[in-house]
């Protein structure tokens, strides 16, 4: 079995290389020559963890092979996962796979798109005569770890009312079938319904532990202790339930934005929704306001930020909460000054000249009023901090991911000021 994956940007190369990981031929297409021949070489236009090795080794076993050629990439495979990062270009990559592709093939629909995508989708195919088989499958990749969880999923969702289909997709899978993977067989909408769903849940769940951080604040509590309380609790669990900076991430605001136009086309109110995002939308304003409430003013002042990655083991800033306060403290007048291991390319696309650029994170705290760690990057834990605290003006330090070791930093003369804990 063959398999074609349309799409060579963040989703398609992961979605590629695992599949390739498995055992099976898998040919990516896209238009764009110079990533194409960058791919073939094993560079990565993008930094995602484990997955720059996955990619090199299957290229070098003859698994993984990039093409710009459609007609070449068309005619080989029997199932294509259309995977662009875009929601906006499924329809013309469906238009384009159809036809060439032979018929019965199996087209999955794996970017994250609108409920009644792949519904609209096959009815088109339908009407053009086309015998290919539609499937939504979203993938729950999370930037930083979407190697693992491709490779560990909690669940395989297939929208489709193809048997055929379902039983050409779980020899794709047997690899995770074996494993006790369950697979849900739904519906289409159904299965579109579910990325957006759990999209909109696990930004509520962010909002909650962040309000209740708040309270936390206020009333002398640990919102850290509180969560992993709340979190040993198998009807909650931890994930997502940590207090600190806004859910963030390259498909979160188009897939809360999408469920919330699909109720009120439907006449729905999701109020729930609606609040966990106006909570969300204030949190990076939230962490300025405590910013400037412990320097007493920020304008002049100097600020060190960690880390400008919307989560640790990626480089994209896509609704990056530590660039969004970047953005509130400049434009309160302050003077930031930045590192990231490996996301500062991105962050300057971001933040357009406004922030100073540091190589190390010691430059980043040389001479800064106060030192804020924005992403939860590991190695932010065994820095100097004696070395930082000789470099800082104040030794403040505020933690907006709960990374560090408070009561070491507290002993060694800093100020520490994380998020819910008092």
């Amino acid at each position: 079995m063959h398999i074609g994956v349309y799409g060579t940007g963040y989703l398609g190369t992961v979605v590629s290389a695992c599949l390739a990981d498995f055992g099976l031929p898998v040919t990516c297409y896209d238009r764009d020559e110079i990533r194409i021949a960058r791919l073939q070489q094993g560079q990565l236009p993008f930094c995602e963890k484990n997955l720059t090795d996955m990619v090199r080794r299957n290229v070098r076993v003859g698994r993984l092979t990039y093409t710009t050629e459609l007609a070449h990439f068309t005619s080989r495979a029997d199932v294509f996962y259309l995977a662009p990062d875009s929601s906006r270009q499924i329809d013309e990559a469906a238009e384009e796979i159809s036809a060439n592709a032979r018929p019965r093939s199996v087209v999955v629909i794996a970017t994250p798109v609108p409920v009644g995508t792949a519904v609209r989708i096959e009815q088109r195919l339908q009407e053009t005569k086309q015998d290919l088989q539609v499937v939504a499958q979203p993938m729950f990749l999370t930037d930083g770890c979407a190697v693992e969880d491709f490779n560990w999923p909690d669940r395989i969702v297939l929208g489709t009312g193809s048997n055929e289909a379902v039983f050409t997709l779980k020899q794709i899978y047997r690899p995770l079938i074996m494993r006790g993977v369950p697979v849900i067989v739904t519906s289409p909408s159904t299965a579109e319904l579910v990325r957006e769903a759990a999209t909109a849940y696990l930004a509520t769940k962010v909002a909650f532990i962040n309000e209740i951080a708040s309270l936390c604040e206020g009333v002398q509590a640990d919102a850290v202790d509180l969560a992993l309380a709340l979190g040993l609790d198998r009807k909650i669990a931890p994930r997502c339930l940590q207090p600190g900076t806004a859910f963030g991430g390259p498909f979160v605001e188009t897939q809360m934005d999408s469920l919330a136009q699909l109720a009120v086309r439907h006449g729905q109110a999701l109020k729930v929704l609606a609040a966990a995002r106006e909570v969300n939308a204030t949190i990076s304003d939230r962490m300025a306001d405590k910013i400037t409430t412990l320097l007493h003013s920020v304008p002049g002042k100097e600020v060190g930020i960690l880390g400008l990655a919307f989560k640790p083991h990626t480089n994209s800033v896509a609704q990056s909460s530590a660039v969004q306060l970047a953005r509130r403290l400049t434009a309160r007048g302050a003077h930031v000054r930045a590192y990231d291991p490996v996301a500062m390319s991105e962050a300057r696309q971001e933040l357009n000249g406004t922030v100073k650029y540091c190589e190390t994170p010691y430059a980043a705290a040389e001479g800064s009023d106060a030192l804020v760690v924005g992403t939860g990057w590991p190695e932010f834990r065994d820095l100097d901090f004696d070395r930082i605290k000789r470099t800082l003006k104040r030794p403040l330090i505020v933690d907006t991911k709960n990374l560090l070791d408070a009561t070491r930093l507290r002993a060694m003369g800093f100020e520490y000021v994380g998020v819910g804990r008092s």
